[in-house]
């Protein structure tokens, strides 16, 4: 199967950027998929899933959210990034990226000038995936109404949002935010607010690893006000998978956690979109 993809530009100017792919002989117009990033960015990874979804038969964005009018800052820069991923999986034991003793004990042996960018990289980061995420939403908005109004391979067409990590709790926000969402899924993602939850129009299923104790910290929290505010939330908790568990660039990865999730997400999507 042979694929189109481009680097598309959207949003007011158009201030942002996405990786977006969909099959190139399909008939339009498809189902939307916005893919929301880790917070690694638009990496290899993620442009592989995107690539994954839409061999499936979707056009799928995925949005980069540290990117503005196609740049991103020097210390989101996809290598910059990509070195820090490196990083943490060659330390022994890998370390948690968001844990300051850690990062420091690590980092001790570093030399400079490299110490000190890394410590700006882990910074930002930091801040990007545990400070306020509502930043990010607007973008997502845009990354919906585009696929909505002005991809020409979508117009028209539902649209749904699939984020893992970062991107996880960021599908449920756009869930909130967006009336016109027809689908959400997340993977080990925080849950909204409480205060936004009635505000969900669409289906959410919720994908988890069961040795994620933050993450899973909040689901029954979650969970119990879906119900409450009679909304449509399916999860599903993999004993022994951890956080990331679908990442198969990372040693996280568990790919009986991973085959079953990505069917239940197809046949998810397959039915609301």
């Amino acid at each position: 199967m042979s694929f189109k993809t481009e680097w598309a530009r959207f949003g007011k100017d158009p201030k942002h950027l996405g990786f977006c792919a969909w099959p190139e002989r399909a008939v339009a117009p498809l189902p939307g998929l916005i893919v929301v990033q880790e917070v690694w960015g638009v990496d290899a990874h993620i442009e592989d899933v995107t690539l994954r979804f839409a061999k499936a038969g979707y056009v799928a964005l995925a949005p980069d959210l540290f990117a503005d009018h196609g740049e991103r800052p020097a210390s989101l820069a996809r290598t910059r990034l990509d070195e820090i991923k490196a990083f943490i999986d060659t330390t022994r034991p890998p370390f948690a990226w968001n844990d300051p003793a850690a990062r420091e004990e690590a980092l001790a042996n570093v030399s400079e000038p490299r110490r000190s960018a890394m410590k700006e990289s882990f910074s930002t980061l930091v801040t990007a995936a545990l400070g306020p995420t509502e930043a990010f939403v607007p973008r997502l908005l845009d990354a919906a109404e585009y696929l909505r109004s002005e991809q020409p391979m979508s117009r028209g067409a539902k649209v749904g949002a699939v984020g893992y990590c970062l991107g996880g709790g960021l599908s449920a926000r756009l869930a909130c935010a967006d009336p016109k969402l027809s689908a959400a899924v997340i993977f080990y993602g925080s849950a909204p607010p409480p205060g936004q939850i009635p505000n969900i129009a669409c289906p959410v299923l919720g994908m988890y690893g069961g040795l994620d104790t933050r993450i899973n910290a909040g689901i029954a929290e979650f969970t119990a006000a879906m119900a409450q505010h009679g909304k449509r939330f399916e999860s599903h908790v993999y004993e022994g998978a951890k956080h990331a568990f679908f990442n198969d660039t990372r040693p996280s990865y568990d790919a009986r956690a991973s085959r079953d999730a990505f069917s239940r997400t197809l046949e998810f999507f397959r039915r609301e979109l």
